[in-house]
């Protein structure tokens, strides 16, 4: 990925969590990571699910039900897994990182839909600090699991704490296939030439 000279990343390594996949606290806030969902490592060809209360690395799910999707099962944007919000329910999944108040951040992220349900309309939105930053939509016609066709979307936001919640949530009611997302990575801005 390149950066303008203006930008550095605030994201670049994973951490493997070792209580990954079960109830925990939250972690302590840090830097944003594991913007594409690789931990923990799902079964190929497979997928699980995350209730509420659950974590999956540095996110967790706040609310309804998500599904970690496995290597193989569908193409992800970047690494082999991607998150699909919808489980059963609805679901909102969040990561809460360290920022720095006053400064401007670019969020990116890849998304996409799953192919597998009736209705191909597939709607949710980010939110930053429990305040809605976007909404999105994707329309899953004539996409398959082996081209999930993934667009990138963007927003910026000024930091007002010293600590920061990022959360997508989904907004397709009642299916199990939901918006999909990935490759989310949040970038921090020293001038607005890098937010455009």
């Amino acid at each position: 990925m390149l950066l303008t000279r203006s930008c550095t990343t605030a994201a670049v390594a994973a951490v493997l969590f070792a209580a990954a996949g079960t109830a925990t606290a939250a972690p302590t806030a840090s830097r944003f990571d594991d913007g594409s969902f690789e931990y923990p490592a799902v079964a190929a060809n497979s997928f699980q699910s995350f209730a509420a209360g659950a974590s999956m690395g540095p996110w967790k799910v706040t609310s309804g039900a998500a599904d970690l999707i496995g290597a193989g099962f569908w193409q992800a944007a970047e690494g082999d897994q991607s998150l699909d919000l919808n489980a059963t329910v609805p679901a909102t999944v969040a990561q809460t990182f360290t920022t720095t108040p006053g400064k401007t951040y670019t969020v990116t992220y890849s998304l996409a839909g799953n192919p597998d349900g009736a209705s191909p309309l597939k709607t949710g939105r980010a939110l930053v600090d429990g305040q809605n930053f976007q909404d999105f939509s994707f329309d899953t016609a004539g996409k398959t699991r082996s081209n999930m066709g993934y667009v990138t979307r963007q927003f910026t936001f000024v930091a007002n704490n010293p600590t920061t919640t990022l959360a997508f949530a989904s907004t397709t009611p009642n299916s199990a296939h939901g918006p999909v997302i990935d490759d989310v990575r949040v970038h921090t801005c020293c001038s607005d030439s890098c937010c455009r």
